[in-house]
């Protein structure tokens, strides 16, 4: 099988699929997409992924898009290790807790979405105080979730899709200084996630398009 992903360094959605490739042991190119020049809105790219989004996975000619899609789909076709649980309960527990991220709190902070409200007026110190404030609330729930379902990780004791969509939303949460002094169960998690060598070489500094200040 032959993989290709195409990302940004600094990408939540293309991060948690790195993460969830490494997990699966699978050897991919990375095509990287410069979101800041725009590339993802040229033509060829549009012709990958109508939406224009990163992440895109390209399996042997056939294209996947959509960072949740292209994760349950590794689960289906790479039976181990598993990044969601057996029982179907917790597989809704799980996949609850990685939507609160890809659904309610990414969605609201992407680079489209800081870029329409700097073009409303809205200046950098406010375009921060609003990525806080929905990281803050989407955190509040996550919180919860991970001290009643987690162990080692955010839910038992093995990394999975709720850690995949975690870790990237908390690289941005730390970009943009907000506070996560509330979030000992998550910090915990982010951290023992850190030293695992699957979300390590992930990382946006790990990555052929990164670009370091």
């Amino acid at each position: 099988m032959q993989l290709t992903l195409h990302s940004a360094w600094r990408s939540s959605a293309a991060y948690r699929v790195r993460i969830g490739l490494n997990l699966k042991g699978l050897a991919y190119e990375t095509a990287p997409v410069n979101l800041v020049a725009n590339q993802h809105q040229a033509p060829a790219f549009a012709a990958l992924n109508p939406q224009r989004f990163v992440p895109a996975l390209d399996v042997d000619g056939r294209v996947l898009t959509q960072s949740l899609a292209i994760l349950e789909w590794l689960d289906e076709t790479v039976a181990e290790p598993r990044l969601l649980p057996v029982d179907a309960f917790d597989r809704a527990t799980v996949r609850t807790m990685a939507q609160i991220v890809a659904s309610d709190i990414h969605p609201v902070n992407n680079l489209r979405i800081l870029r329409a409200l700097g073009g409303l007026g809205i200046d950098e110190a406010a375009r921060d105080a609003w990525i806080q404030r929905w990281i803050t609330d989407g955190f509040t729930a996550l919180e919860t979730l991970i001290v009643q379902h987690g162990g080692n990780f955010a839910f038992g004791d093995a990394p999975g899709l709720a850690d995949c969509c975690l870790v990237p939303q908390v690289y941005n949460a730390e970009r943009f200084k907000t506070d996560l002094s509330p979030f000992p169960a998550i910090r915990a998690v982010a951290a023992r996630c850190a030293e695992h060598p699957a979300f390590a070489a992930a990382h946006p500094n790990q990555q052929p398009d990164a670009i370091h200040a």
